[in-house]
């Protein structure tokens, strides 16, 4: 927890960028912007189903590169 407390004559706009500089030179920032798109692993049928996506993908290209379609 980051904490700051005003100083004597010190503006509001001078605490927030302190404030702004002890977030930075924490690590919090990174962990929060690390965690906020975390997508849950996936399962064994999904990797599989996309495996198999992706050989048939690469069989149908090389079919295509064999009868001069694409090259």
């Amino acid at each position: 927890m980051i904490e700051v407390k005003k100083r004597e004559n010190e503006s509001s706009l001078s605490l927030i960028k302190r404030f702004g500089k002890r977030v930075k030179q924490s690590s919090n920032l990174k962990l929060v912007r690390k965690l906020r798109f975390k997508s849950r692993p996936k399962s064994k049928l999904r990797k599989k189903e996309e495996a198999l996506k992706r050989e048939v993908y690469r069989k149908k290209g090389e079919y295509l590169y064999k009868l001069g379609k694409i090259g």
